[in-house]
């Protein structure tokens, strides 16, 4: 009796077991890495800007430990297509040393833009990483897959870390690391946070977290934001 009361009781599991995994969904296949990649850099080659659009950036620096210390730079940003760029610094208040690191922050976003890289995210690409997936994930209720990046050169453009892309569009809406070179003696290390989404109809760069071990200072945060639009299609 004990015998087949046992039977019938594994007969009910398995067949109860069965029937629920005959009616679960398989779950679906993921692309193959290097189709994600080609799909991705076809992507990124749709974002570039085809209409004229301007933005105004407030950027913060202070002592990591101090936020009350912040220097603050309101910068207007205008592009012009299909690769001008042009700055403006509105407003100034703090340290004379905080606006030339603006400046100079906002020299190389030119200097990209006439090279034809509209925003960093043009960068995560198979010629500039070796790219792992690490799984997928959920950033500010976007579905993503989760990248590594492994830098093929020192380059302070590029950065040792992770990008979170987009499962819908295939963008990248963050990127997170370090730099993989400095871009002055003076700084050890920067860890880097770069996000990004549409603002009205143009895929762009809308907030950045920097924090530089800065020799004799030690270490320094820069933040900036978006904090006014103007998409001026001339």
């Amino acid at each position: 009796m004990c015998s087949a009361a046992t039977s019938l009781k594994m007969f009910l599991f398995c067949g109860l077991t069965g029937c629920l995994a005959f009616g679960q969904a398989p779950p679906a296949a993921l692309p193959s890495l290097s189709s994600l990649l080609s799909e991705m850099e076809a992507a990124q080659g749709k974002t570039r800007p085809r209409a004229s659009y301007e933005v105004v950036r407030k950027y913060r620096i202070f002592p990591s430990a101090n936020l009350n210390a912040a220097s603050e730079i309101v910068a207007a940003v205008d592009f012009r297509p299909p690769t001008t760029k042009r700055y403006t610094i509105q407003k100034t208040s703090g340290s004379r040393r905080a606006e030339q690191v603006v400046r100079g922050i906002l020299d190389r976003e030119v200097e990209a833009s006439a090279q034809g890289r509209h925003v960093p995210t043009a960068d995560v690409m198979r010629d500039n990483y070796d790219v792992s997936y690490l799984g997928e994930n959920v950033l500010d209720g976007h579905p993503c897959y989760l990248l590594g990046l492994n830098p093929r050169r020192k380059d302070k453009n590029l950065i040792a870390g992770k990008a979170w892309v987009d499962k819908r569009t295939l963008l990248v809406r963050e990127i997170s690391g370090e730099l993989v070179k400095t871009p002055s003696w003076w700084l050890r290390t920067v860890h880097v946070k770069m996000m990004f989404d549409y603002v009205g109809e143009i895929w762009l760069q809308t907030a950045l977290e920097a924090v530089a071990d800065v020799r004799i200072f030690g270490k320094q945060t820069l933040t900036s934001e978006i904090v006014g639009q103007c998409m001026c299609r001339r």
